[in-house]
């Protein structure tokens, strides 16, 4: 959620029981503009998105459902996804006598949970928040264009929370999605092929110029993307017709990939001691 760093407690005769809250600044989350990142970021608000589950299922207060779950009351916030609108949280789970009492309506499908011996239905807030979660933010960000490895992993995660299969709990969830070694060996280590092309290294040089568009890109003006290491940069510039160079930096993702500028040319080279360039080198 988000951090609080302080509140203010003001009873006056114009308004009265009056809370004013200081918390954290984060970015408006605008669903195109996330479809438009690079799956590794996605990957990562999916990800915070699950451990806020996890923790809103097992809070100290109880089991936390958002009735008003829209991407709306979420902000971005250094790359990892909180709400900021709690105002229509509930700890309540719904009473039933029968597990015809425990129904839950949405605009595609239906669900019909347990009803427990203590008259309530089992599971219901968490049901509701991992439900919602699938059909506003994992079908739309995990699928879309992920790693051929991972999809596997992905397909089990979204159909648990889109069926409300025996997997469907942020419990599970959490788990599956830090722990697993297919997730962790994605972005540690990447099998690349030999690459025929030659390359020259011209170390602490950069290439301010001669840029061209990709996607996806960590700059919507140029071409930068993360790479394991230097076979990887070569396998993608050798992918892309019109590259001729690219730049190592120093700068990495939140998974430790380097970034690298992928350029179209290499007439202007400039002094750089953060960066290392190589240029492909043509008969």
């Amino acid at each position: 959620c988000f951090q609080l760093y302080g509140y203010c407690y003001q009873d006056s005769n114009d308004i009265p029981d009056t809370l004013t809250t200081i918390t954290e600044l984060g970015s408006p989350l605008e669903m195109i503009q996330l479809l438009q990142t690079s799956w590794e970021d996605r990957f990562r608000i999916c990800l915070s998105l699950v451990r806020l589950l996890h923790y809103l299922a097992h809070s100290p207060l109880g089991s936390v459902t958002l009735l008003d779950f829209r991407p709306r009351q979420f902000v971005i916030v250094d790359g990892e996804l909180k709400v900021t609108d709690l105002d229509d949280a509930s700890i309540e789970e719904s009473s039933c006598t029968s597990n015809s009492d425990c129904f839950m309506e949405f605009p595609a499908r239906n669900f019909t949970l347990p009803c427990s011996v203590e008259g309530r239905c089992q599971n219901m807030n968490e049901k509701r928040n991992l439900y919602n979660a699938y059909r506003f933010f994992f079908t739309y960000l995990l699928p879309h264009s992920a790693p051929s490895s991972l999809r596997p992993l992905l397909d089990k995660i979204v159909n648990a929370t889109g069926n409300h299969n025996k997997y469907g709990n942020a419990k599970y969830l959490a788990l599956e999605l830090s722990l697993s070694p297919s997730v962790n060996s994605e972005f540690t280590q990447k099998c690349v092929k030999s690459a025929n092309t030659q390359y020259r290294r011209v170390p602490e040089a950069f290439i301010p110029d001669e840029n061209y568009r990709c996607w996806p890109s960590y700059h919507h003006k140029g071409c930068l993307l993360s790479v394991f290491d230097v076979n990887e940069a070569i396998e993608i510039c050798d992918s892309y017709s019109q590259c001729k160079a690219f730049v190592l930096t120093n700068q990495t993702t939140w998974t430790g990939r380097q970034l690298v500028f992928f350029k179209m040319a290499s007439n202007h080279i400039v002094p750089d001691p953060d960066k290392i360039t190589y240029v492909k080198v043509t008969d």
